[in-house]
């Protein structure tokens, strides 16, 4: 027998569970986020579990909140026996859980209680994790908490960035799902087995600040976070300064695409303003001594950002543009 469902997610990461859902079931509506202004010109761009929702002819819903009466009322009218959430965004009251015949079931990328939260691909590989997997959750008040129906494992390889380990949850998920479904469909409930109060870590939800690089960690430490926010935020290859000795005593980065001569100084940056090499990408003319003063102009501009993002005062942030000059 055919199942009801009613979708909620909107990143990426949704929408092989959406197709999976719709596969031998009937999906009512699907609830998604806004739609949001992104890119360079700040248009409104729907998300994929939209676009995919309207790609399949199905009507979505994209309430800014589901607490309001009005958006229990319209879900209560889909008369749903289950609704599925993946990765969607918004907090599901109570009275929302307790609409479809069967609750509400989520798809969580972690096996939990580890990395209960908002970004578990990426901590999990920033923490070194040897493996990680898809729980499929039935839903209670609670931030990911609820007893796991299904789960299934995968191993973390040393390679692994944050972006190919999201689209192979993505697609590990999509498959536990449609196993849940079909055991559903057979009129079979899987068993819901409470979590463990041992072993419980959060996923705290990445901030740009976390993509600065610290040179004062160890090596394995820096690996794991590049590899982890890689897809999910540009990781800035400076040490973090909040003066300009920090910043001086840093090491410099390695310019391993071109040849060249002995750096002068010590900052970081130098042993690109010492080379003259006009192959190098950066570097806009033929001539060395004006793609020196080129990257010595965005050093002084990228210091200043870094500075001011760090607290420094006016003074400061001088005496690290004076260090430059000199």
């Amino acid at each position: 027998m055919a199942l009801r469902i009613v979708f909620a997610g909107t990143p990426e990461f949704a929408v092989p569970s959406l197709r999976a859902a719709a596969q031998r079931n009937e999906v009512a509506a699907v609830y998604t986020q806004p739609d949001r202004p992104a890119g360079r010109g700040r248009s409104l761009q729907a998300s994929p579990a939209k676009l995919e929702a309207l790609k399949r002819g199905i009507p979505v819903l994209q309430p800014e909140s589901l607490k309001p009466q009005l958006s229990r009322d319209a879900l209560r009218a889909l008369k749903p026996d289950l609704l599925v959430v993946v990765a969607y965004g918004l907090i599901l009251p109570q009275q929302i859980l307790d609409i479809p015949t069967f609750g509400c079931w989520n798809v969580h990328a972690s096996l939990l209680p580890r990395w209960r939260g908002a970004a578990p691909i990426q901590r999990a590989i920033e923490a070194g994790d040897s493996e990680t997997g898809v729980c499929l959750m039935q839903m209670e008040k609670g931030l990911d908490t609820g007893p796991v129906l299904l789960s299934q494992r995968i191993a973390i390889g040393g390679q692994d960035t944050g972006g190919q380990l999201h689209d192979r949850l993505a697609e590990l998920g999509a498959q536990t799902l449609a196993d849940g479904l079909g055991l559903l469909r057979a009129g079979i409930r899987p068993i819901a087995k409470p979590q463990p109060a041992a072993g419980v870590t959060y996923a705290h939800k990445l901030d740009k600040a976390e993509a600065v690089l610290d040179w004062h960690q160890p090596a394995q430490q820096l690996a794991n976070k590049v590899r982890a926010f890689k897809k999910s935020a540009a990781v800035i290859a400076l040490p973090p300064s909040r003066c300009s000795t920090r910043m001086r005593n840093a090491p410099p980065p390695q310019a391993t695409s071109m040849p060249s001569r002995p750096a002068s100084s010590t900052l970081p940056g130098a042993a690109l303003c010492a080379s003259g090499s006009a192959t190098a990408p950066w570097m806009r003319t033929r001539s060395p001594a004006s793609s020196a003063s080129a990257i010595g102009q965005g050093l002084k501009a990228r210091t200043l950002r870094a500075s001011t993002s760090a607290g420094c005062d006016q003074s400061r942030r001088a005496s690290a543009l004076s260090s430059l000059c000199a």
